[in-house]
């Protein structure tokens, strides 16, 4: 595969930026993706979504007072709102002339789990991605403690029931486990007392607080160190462990190029980004620059996000929708603010179940043969879903390809452009469907293109990148 569509995908969603990357070089475009700023503007159709905490009480109330039919309504508002927080997720994607921050934005995203489903507020959960966004690059033990204190994690992991009278140790446990040290690196005694020093931490108007009436003030004991610790205290000691590093370098190797890196290259990318003081910035120049010179496509399984990208940007396709998008991942079990649970999507060949590819391969089918992707195909819209307005008209796929080459020349140019990997029974079946007496300027060339793109699009090399 040509080096930089491969990584236009491994640092994109799609081959939107492989001319980019090919005509400044992979560091410039690095550097670029990370220079461009955060906009900190709230979507307006946030601005009527309950904000602090006593216009959620008194939409819980009211939801509490009112009869079957008016709380379906409100259930229902809120449903629509979490579909919108998502085609935002996805605009922004979609949109964006340099889409490394949102690919990071996703790391964090599935490293910080946190759901919709269980926040039950679309407000606190977009604050939580803003907060990604805006730290995407920055520092990874700032970050931690950034996220420990939003009201979307105290409430998904249950530390707003964690009081000194009665502990409850989700997030204590979920801090050491999968967001910094990895099991076997820590005791059950840092647990237990971890979840003294985070009692009293819960809802605050724009952060987490600690409630002084629930608040564990006695000594604890934290990786061998005493003292009246709290939710800072105990990053604090967490970055001071020798295991530290690798747990995270570890999930950005596997979320951007390998899904099986080599024990090896965690620990080296682990003890630089030690040497950097967990600074992010210079870890991804410095992982992306040294993985960009060797041999490694072929090393990761697209996620359903990367594929449909990928497909509606070859195709140039612009009528399909954020929202079939988002529907079309949750399908293939990519869900946005919903992963199934707290460790996230696993990534590698979840995403290439039997089931999954099978619907892969239909919506390549669709897409080429220029049908949208409707209901029925995605199977994945609630009924009665209202507040979806799905158009179901045709699509004119286009595909790039050079009208003055013959059909091998055109078959090596997808092929460079698409496959990882060609071998000689994959290029005869290419042969069959661009025959050798194929017209590149005749007037169905583009139609048979698009099959030899279809064939393409269902082989098992085109899933790898």
């Amino acid at each position: 595969m040509n080096k930089s569509n491969l990584w236009s995908l491994r640092l994109g969603f799609s081959n939107k930026q492989a001319l980019e990357i090919e005509k400044n070089g992979i560091e410039k475009f690095i550097q670029k993706s990370m220079n461009l700023n955060v906009s900190n503007d709230i979507p307006d159709f946030l601005n009527d979504e309950p904000k602090t905490i006593a216009e959620l009480k008194a939409l819980r109330q009211s939801i509490k007072n009112a009869d079957s039919e008016e709380q379906k309504k409100i259930l229902k508002q809120q449903l629509k709102k979490g579909i919108q927080l998502k085609t935002w997720w996805i605009d922004r994607i979609r949109t964006e002339e340099y889409p490394l921050r949102e690919k990071m934005v996703g790391f964090w995203h599935n490293h910080f789990v946190c759901t919709l489903q269980k926040v039950k507020s679309s407000y606190w959960i977009y604050q939580q991605n803003y907060l990604l966004r805006e730290n995407a690059f920055g520092n990874f033990k700032q970050l931690t403690k950034v996220m420990l204190q939003t009201n979307a994690m105290v409430r998904y992991l249950d530390n707003v029931d964690n009081k000194k009278d009665k502990i409850n140790e989700n997030l204590s446990r979920e801090l050491l486990e999968l967001f910094t040290l990895g099991i076997g690196n820590y005791t059950e005694e840092d647990i237990k007392n971890g979840a003294k020093a985070l009692a009293g931490l819960g809802l605050g108007e724009m952060d987490a607080t600690y409630r002084p009436f629930f608040e564990d003030n006695t000594i604890k004991t934290y990786f061998g160190k005493t003292g009246n610790f709290k939710v800072d205290d105990l990053v604090d000691i967490i970055f001071e462990q020798k295991n530290i590093p690798y747990l995270i370098t570890r999930k950005i190797l596997k979320w951007f190029i390998y899904d099986n890196p080599s024990e090896e290259l965690v620990t080296y990318y682990g003890d630089y980004l030690r040497k950097m003081n967990f600074e992010i910035e210079p870890l991804l120049m410095k992982i992306f620059t040294e993985e960009y010179t060797k041999e490694n496509s072929g090393s990761k399984i697209k996620d359903p996000l990367v594929y449909l990208l990928q497909i509606t940007e070859e195709l140039q396709i612009k009528e399909i929708s954020s929202i079939l998008i988002i529907f079309f991942c949750k399908q293939q079990g990519m869900d946005l603010f919903n992963q199934p649970n707290v460790k996230g999507w696993i990534g590698g060949n979840s995403w290439l179940s039997s089931q999954i590819y099978l619907q892969r391969n239909n919506t390549s089918d669709l897409l080429c043969s220029g049908r949208n992707i409707n209901r029925k195909a995605l199977n994945a819209i609630p009924e009665n879903d209202e507040q979806t307005e799905l158009t179901f008209e045709k699509i004119e796929p286009k595909i790039d390809f050079d009208t003055n080459a013959n059909n091998k020349k055109i078959i090596a140019q997808l092929s460079n452009r698409l496959l990882f990997q060609v071998d000689e029974s994959m290029q005869k079946d290419m042969e069959n469907l661009l025959k050798y007496d194929f017209d590149a300027r005749s007037e169905n060339a583009n139609q048979a293109v698009l099959r030899l793109f279809n064939y393409i699009s269902k082989t098992p090399e085109y899933q790898l990148i």
